[in-house]
């Protein structure tokens, strides 16, 4: 009887624990107060946003900041690149409600890297990669001036934070393949698989204005035509009407209507 009883206080005191972390684990946190001065100054998508919803993006970052450690490869970590990773997390997702990465860490180099993920030598092209196993699962490494480049350049229609952190979003059906499966209603997934084929023939046909890295493969057309949606939506609205309406259901929103610019609050 006492086995019992000592085994059942351990099973309740378990789930007890369980409860309160995942509690702890919810709860949010203020910003530092700085935090939203940052987002009205370096992040545009913020600075269109109603008061009610600036206070829900501010939440999601809190949030994400919480989760996610960034540390510098080369170069030190301040307050504004902590603020722009985090908002090239949370832009993409804006429009869920319930939606987080499979995310621990964020590395920011000091420049761009090879695919050794070093700064030096040869072959150093890379702005951004998502580890894909080993010593880097979970983790994310960016180049912080192409970060900052993403947010300081207003006009232009890039952003390597948004691309990688789309790759993920396209990675949660278990295949980083420009087909976010989750996010698409059935009866569109063709239509969209033969939008991307299409455009990517005329960006080889030099009948397009987007990023021509979109032609290396389906993955990486879907996270360049999302750094257009979401840093030029006009301009990808007025070239390319056809794939703004996909890409406004895929992120279910419009970067166009700040008071529809997300889902449910949570």
């Amino acid at each position: 009887m006492t086995l019992f009883v000592t085994i059942t206080v351990l099973v309740a005191g378990w789930f007890l624990w369980r409860y309160l972390q995942d509690k702890k684990d919810k709860e949010v946190l203020p910003l530092p107060d700085s935090y939203p001065q940052l987002l009205q100054k370096h992040v545009s998508y913020y600075q269109s946003l109603p008061a009610d919803k600036k206070k829900l993006f501010e939440d999601r970052v809190s949030y994400f900041l919480r989760h996610v450690t960034i540390d510098g490869v080369g170069t030190t970590v301040d307050d504004l690149d902590k603020v722009l990773v985090a908002s090239s997390a949370i832009i993409p997702i804006f429009g869920f409600a319930d939606w987080y990465y499979p995310l621990t860490n964020v590395l920011l180099y000091q420049d761009r890297f090879n695919a050794d993920y070093q700064t030096t030598g040869d072959d150093r092209n890379i702005l951004g990669m998502v580890g894909e196993g080993g010593a880097l699962q979970s983790t994310m490494v960016l180049s912080k001036p192409a970060l900052h480049e993403g947010f300081a350049n207003e006009t232009s229609k890039g952003n390597t934070g948004i691309h990688e952190f789309v790759h993920l979003l396209d990675k949660a059906d278990g295949s980083t393949d420009g087909l976010p499966e989750n996010l698409l209603e059935k009866d569109h997934v063709k239509p969209w698989l033969q939008l991307i084929h299409k455009s990517i023939n005329d960006i080889k046909a030099n009948h397009s204005d987007i990023n021509p890295y979109g032609i290396t493969n389906e993955a990486e057309f879907f996270a360049v035509v999302s750094e257009y949606f979401f840093k030029r939506p006009d301009l990808l609205q007025e070239k390319h009407p056809q794939l703004f309406v996909r890409l406004e259901e895929i992120f279910h929103q419009n970067p166009l209507e700040a008071d529809k610019a997300v889902g449910p609050t949570e």
